[in-house]
């Protein structure tokens, strides 16, 4: 955002254009999952799958909206399609959510009250919430399976991270490279047992 306030048009442009999309994409569809980037749509669209859902089929279509301060901007663009929405977001952001609900005029709401309405928070993110369910060892054992356990181990060596704990190493090390997030999204939900599935990335698939 400019010193006067006006949102620079290198920002509105491609804006617009995702906003365009997320509207040709909700046509024809029943519920529209808002989520931040990538990662997140890649790791909930691996968990249909593991579901043995197909989620076009079912009316429902998970948009990355390229950053949790857009999504008064999405739900205001979708809301007049009569499309039902849900979303996900970070414990850190929860504000923007609790933003954009109440410009459509749904104000005061709890975080239970807003996962009623398909809203789920994460904590602290998709990345830790993943962690934490597959565990150290269970991670691991994707990077393993990926070739990247040796690197994981020299990235762990370097100073930044020797003071950090297991949980801190492996998130910093998943979001080292821009594409690496994308993959161990889906890797890491691909690899939990059902009953290991966080509870977040439960309830906004299935809100």
């Amino acid at each position: 955002m400019s010193a006067d306030g006006s949102v620079p048009a290198a920002v509105v442009e491609p804006l617009a254009a995702a906003l365009a999309a997320a509207v040709a994409a909700a046509h024809g569809a029943e519920r529209v999952v808002l989520v931040e980037g990538p990662s997140d749509r890649a790791a909930l669209e691996a968990l249909a799958e593991r579901q043995g859902r197909t989620l076009t089929t079912e009316g429902v279509r998970v948009v990355a909206m390229g950053g949790i301060t857009n999504i008064a901007s999405f739900v205001e663009a979708l809301r007049p399609s009569g499309v039902r929405l849900a979303g996900l977001c970070d414990a850190a952001e929860e504000r923007f959510v609790v933003r954009a609900l109440g410009r459509v005029g749904v104000r005061g709401v709890t975080r239970s009250e807003r996962e009623a309405l398909g809203f789920f928070t994460c904590v602290a993110d998709i990345e830790d919430e993943l962690i934490r369910a597959l565990g150290i060892v269970g991670v691991e054992a994707v990077l393993a399976s990926e070739g990247e356990l040796a690197s994981y181990r020299l990235f762990q060596q370097q100073p930044a991270q020797r003071e950090r704990s297991d949980v801190q190493q492996l998130h910093r090390f998943l979001g080292t490279r821009s594409m690496r997030k994308i993959r161990y999204g889906r890797l890491l939900v691909q690899a939990l047992d059902p009953d290991q599935v966080p509870r977040p990335l439960r309830g906004a698939l299935a809100a």
